[in-house]
């Protein structure tokens, strides 16, 4: 069993936010510490004039609740919220905070990520922990 394990969650349609969550259960033993991580990508100085004073912090807010609500029937389980690029961060915080593996949902791939890449490739290639991709 695992001690910390991180799960990032992506609210895009095609990931499997709950396959992760019910993988993470089943690695998790009974003294676990299970993080479910949202990284919320930076709004471009361009674009930020265009969208309502509040938006980031509501959407942080709402962000927050939902991972809250998939945490309340995981036990050890805890919600963080943090910006920046994806991969990167969820590499980062996973190293700096113990995670001993990270469960993250992935869509399958397609052109797009033969040229620019995946935040689950992106993890898979550089964690120096445990990773499981569920598709």
């Amino acid at each position: 069993m695992y001690s910390h394990i991180l799960v990032p969650i992506s609210f895009d349609e095609d990931r499997d936010a709950a396959g992760a969550v019910h993988v993470a259960r089943v690695l998790a033993g009974a003294e676990s510490k299970v993080t479910l991580f949202h990284v919320m990508e930076r709004v471009p100085s361009y674009a930020i004039n265009y969208l309502p004073q509040d938006y980031v912090a509501s959407a942080r807010a709402a962000i927050e609740e939902e991972l809250s609500n998939l945490a309340e029937d995981l036990p050890g389980a805890g919600a963080m919220v943090v910006e920046g690029h994806a991969g990167r961060t969820i590499l980062d915080w996973a190293e700096e905070n113990d995670v001993d593996c990270i469960v993250i949902a992935s869509h399958r791939p397609g052109m797009q990520d033969m040229l620019l890449g995946s935040t689950a490739t992106q993890v898979v290639r550089h964690a120096k922990c445990s990773v499981h991709v569920i598709r």
